[in-house]
């Protein structure tokens, strides 16, 4: 289907606005990961590696629980609302975590913090699906993913933020939850439903929503296979900091961006040209977006096996360079793989249960993985099973069965 020039126009307007939020929703949750020792020695009790990966966990499960509400919310009342509301709270909870003293309380602010961030992703992206149909949705989710990849590759220099005495690591969640909330204005003024879509005039109920989606055995193979690969992405992006920094003695700031800078840029790469692809191969293959997506899925697997042998630096950051190529070509086709199963009022709440298996995994994955690296596991060990993990994932990917009608 093809649109008016306005419309057009109009459609990228609203990927546009929504890439700074996306930014400002992964930053947030980076700076945790590259700030850690700093964070560490200025609260006493965290003590062990276990308890930092409950604080990753935290965060995650919380996030997990109420993204299918905050996908339902999205899909019976305004996305818009729904986005800018999500947006205000998390930096009010961003600046709060600037002001913590404890370790009891910052496990109360990023779990407060998974509430609000939890009402984001799901609206966000059905918004972008509302108003980009079949043949520029893969770029479309691609290009908003990009300022998530831009969010983590800022979040890898508050490792230096958080060494400056006039900043801190303090200094770093006060500001960016300003920011935020600033934004979240400007935001709520030039951001809009699509017409077409209002989701006030939707009818379905919450139990006829769930029904449809549980009873659909496509769905229900995206959930796992959405899952899987994410497992291994968590861990990557929580604790890769940490891990080059032991491993290769670095500085918490060199370590912070070599863990994140060079395949978040790889990512932006993949997410770019997976998402042209998928769109082009979609013209001749109803499966072209999976089939996309299961290559990208396929990359991690030497990536994982490479991270976890590297044995110098620059080895690690070629793998991290192939896992981040690997994960843009997964990433900016999740979304649309989802409007291939199931109809633009049940979207957002099925991404929002796609989040929630996925993120409650990748809580236990982060929490496991600590735990793991307190009783001196290997390293490649870890990794090769995530890479089992994601090998598993690619076989049921390819039993997913796409809707013949793609267009709405």
């Amino acid at each position: 289907m093809n649109q008016t020039p306005s419309a057009s126009r109009t459609a990228w307007l609203v990927v546009m606005l929504l890439i700074p939020v996306a930014l400002l929703n992964y930053l947030d949750r980076q700076m945790l990961a590259t700030m850690k020792s700093s964070m560490i020695g200025d609260i006493p009790d965290i003590e062990t590696k276990a308890q930092w990966g409950l604080v990753l966990g935290s965060f995650k499960w919380v996030y997990a629980f109420f993204s299918p509400i905050g996908g339902y919310l999205a899909d019976r009342v305004s996305r818009r609302h729904v986005i800018c509301f999500s947006l205000f709270a998390w930096s009010a909870i961003t600046w709060a975590t600037g002001h913590v003293q404890s370790y009891e309380q910052l496990l109360w602010t990023r779990a407060i913090m998974g509430v609000s961030e939890a009402f984001y992703i799901p609206a966000a992206l059905a918004l972008i699906a509302d108003y980009h149909l079949g043949p520029t949705r893969s770029r479309a989710v691609g290009l908003h993913q990009m300022g998530i990849y831009i969010g983590v590759i800022i979040g890898g220099f508050a490792g230096y933020a958080a060494d400056d005495p006039a900043i801190g690591w303090r200094g770093a969640f006060a500001w960016c939850g300003l920011i935020g909330i600033a934004y979240s204005f400007p935001l709520f003024l030039f951001l809009r439903n699509r017409p077409a879509t209002e989701q006030a005039t939707i009818s379905p109920t919450a139990g006829s929503t769930v029904r449809s989606l549980l009873g659909n055995p496509s769905f229900l193979l995206l959930v796992v296979y959405f899952t899987l690969p994410a497992m291994a992405a968590w861990v990557v992006r929580d604790w890769m900091p940490d891990i080059l920094r032991e491993r290769f003695n670095l500085d918490q700031g060199k370590a912070g961006i070599s863990a994140v800078l060079y395949w978040q840029l790889a990512a932006i790469i993949g997410a770019t040209l997976g998402g042209w692809l998928a769109d082009r191969w979609m013209r001749t293959n109803i499966r072209g977006r999976i089939f996309v997506s299961a290559i990208g899925t396929f990359l991690l697997l030497p990536a994982l096996f490479g991270v976890g042998n590297a044995s110098t630096l620059f080895v690690a950051v070629l793998f991290l360079i192939v896992f981040g190529l690997g994960w843009g070509f997964f990433d900016c086709n999740s979304m649309p793989i989802l409007c291939q199963l199931v109809g633009p009022e049940h979207r957002a709440t099925g991404y929002g249960l796609m989040n929630c298996v996925s993120i409650s995994c990748g809580g236990f994955a982060d929490w496991i993985f600590g735990a793991l690296r307190d009783q001196h596991m290997p390293l490649n060990l870890i990794f090769g099973v995530f890479a089992g993990i994601a090998l598993l994932s690619i076989f049921i990917a390819l039993c997913i069965r796409p809707r013949e009608n793609t267009t709405s």
